[in-house]
């Protein structure tokens, strides 16, 4: 069986820049776009993930939630951005229903501890189970409890970072808005075609911004949290490419890769 992490940005399901704003039409064309792939690539196992976008980025820039929460107000805030991340995820599980996806979601503020941002406690027992029955798991960006800040949020790539420990997919995508990885946001001359750990040393990570609200930190945290995995399993594969043009999301779960690719070295 071959498995692969699907993450749905943010940017791409929702309208970022507008609160609580989702691209309904988008989500169910991507919807549908997985359950054909579901259908003809029999041995595939699929873990879905999504980014909060309008919904969850706003609340939690406006309450700070990402550093820690240790005020009354703040855990107001705490509450508000999981009210927001479980709304955004209502809305896709419902698309994915109605194309007859069997996904069951997990929520990680429910599951999962961290202390100072790293995740110390998960039982995966659940997701594992979930694949081994033929069903889609479904994770996403969401406040956590956390032993020394009180609170904070995790990113649906921290969360497929702690996954790929337990579970070693043969690749990762991550879908977005963008193309790839620009050689520099602000000019966008050209996409990087592949990013290896000892490359991205060169290229750095200032460049690679975001023209929304990201609170977790941006294109060059994601991608350094991904190459972590690659370094921890150099078999895995990541591509990050966008899922707003037709048929992408269909074509890389069978098998194409799009954008930047990220790999061990520039063989892989």
């Amino acid at each position: 069986m071959s498995l692969i992490f699907l993450k749905l940005g943010g940017s791409l399901i929702t309208n970022k820049d507008k609160k609580d704003t989702p691209n309904l039409r988008i989500i169910s064309r991507i919807s549908a776009e997985i359950a054909n792939a579901l259908k003809e690539t029999p041995d595939l196992n699929l873990v879905l993930g999504h980014g909060s976008g309008s919904f969850g980025h706003h609340a939690a820039n406006k309450y700070g939630t990402r550093v820690g929460v240790n005020s009354p107000e703040a855990w107001h805030g705490f509450a508000h951005v999981w009210d927001r991340a479980h709304a955004l995820n209502t809305i896709l599980i419902e698309a994915l229903r109605k194309a007859n996806i069997p996904v069951i979601s997990f929520s990680p503020s429910s599951s999962v501890i961290t202390q100072n941002h790293t995740i110390k406690s998960w039982d995966t027992y659940q997701v594992e189970q979930a694949l081994k029955n033929y069903l889609v798991p479904l994770v996403y960006g969401d406040v956590v409890f956390d032993r020394t800040l009180g609170g904070t949020i995790l990113s649906t790539e921290e969360l497929f970072a702690y996954l790929s420990k337990k579970l070693s997919p043969d690749r990762i995508l991550l879908a977005g808005i963008e193309p790839g990885v620009w050689n520099d946001f602000g000019s966008r001359d050209f996409i990087i075609s592949r990013i290896t750990p000892s490359s991205f040393t060169f290229i750095g990570s200032d460049q690679m911004r975001s023209s929304s609200p990201d609170v977790t930190g941006g294109m060059g945290s994601k991608i350094s949290s991904m190459l972590k995995i690659i370094e921890n399993s150099p078999h895995t594969s990541i591509s990050i490419y966008s899922g707003m043009e037709s048929g992408n999301i269909y074509s890389s779960l069978t098998g194409k890769n799009f954008g930047t690719l990220l790999t061990c070295d520039e063989r892989g």
